[in-house]
């Protein structure tokens, strides 16, 4: 009966000493190999070399995939490469451009009206005899005139939705642009180029989020 107490006794202080938790690996933004950890909010800033897959067979998407792929290499910021295994990310996107028919009418008209008119009478006598006559007249002008135009203007659209993907088939980046056109280019090339300076803007930010602000200098022992 005593060895059975001091049994349970034994059993039970070993049930009362917490067990050890092993230590969970290190969080980092970058995986093993250097690749791209999409988890890292600042991902971004690891992007150098860009892949830009086909937007699709279509002359439109063609055009404009070429049109990003002009536009990122003048940024200076990011080198374009053929090679696929070689990208730090790959650029993918979906385009669309259509055309439409503005119609513009302008019309405008002037009129003038004048009237005139006049009589006059004259009786004469002698003698017992009398004599009369008479004269009136009217006269009404009216001219008109009118001037319009119509003319057809063709405007075009372009959609582009763009994202960038990391190694691992995670999204880092997107973004969707929309233009009507500018006054001295396309549409497809001012949507190309709104792409790229958004990506230029949304680095930028995160580099200036990511700085450390410039402690201040300690007066105190000056």
């Amino acid at each position: 009966m005593l060895r059975q107490v001091l049994v349970l006794g034994l059993l039970l202080q070993a049930a009362a000493v917490p067990q050890t938790a092993s230590p969970s690996p290190p969080q980092s933004g970058v995986a093993a190999g250097g690749a791209i950890d999409s988890d890292d909010p600042r991902a971004l800033l690891k992007v150098r070399r860009i892949y830009v897959d086909s937007f699709g067979d279509d002359t439109i998407s063609k055009e404009l995939q070429s049109m990003i792929v002009s536009s990122l290499v003048a940024t200076k910021r990011f080198k374009v490469t053929e090679n696929r295994d070689h990208a730090d990310a790959i650029l993918k996107g979906v385009a669309l451009e259509k055309s439409s028919q503005e119609v513009h009418a302008y019309g405008e008209s002037t009129s003038v009206g004048g009237a005139a008119g006049g009589a006059s009478s004259s009786i004469s006598g002698s003698g017992g005899t009398i004599s009369g006559s008479s004269s009136g007249g009217f006269v009404a002008r009216h001219m008109g005139t009118s001037d319009s135009a119509l003319h057809t203007e063709t405007v075009d659209d372009a959609r582009v939705a763009v994202r960038l993907v990391g190694p691992d088939g995670d999204v880092i980046w997107t973004t969707t642009q929309e233009s009507k056109g500018a006054k001295y280019k396309g549409a497809s090339a001012d949507v190309a180029d709104m792409c790229v300076k958004q990506l230029l803007k949304d680095v930028a930010k995160l580099e200036g989020a990511a700085t450390p602000a410039t402690a201040a200098p300690d007066s105190s022992h000056q």
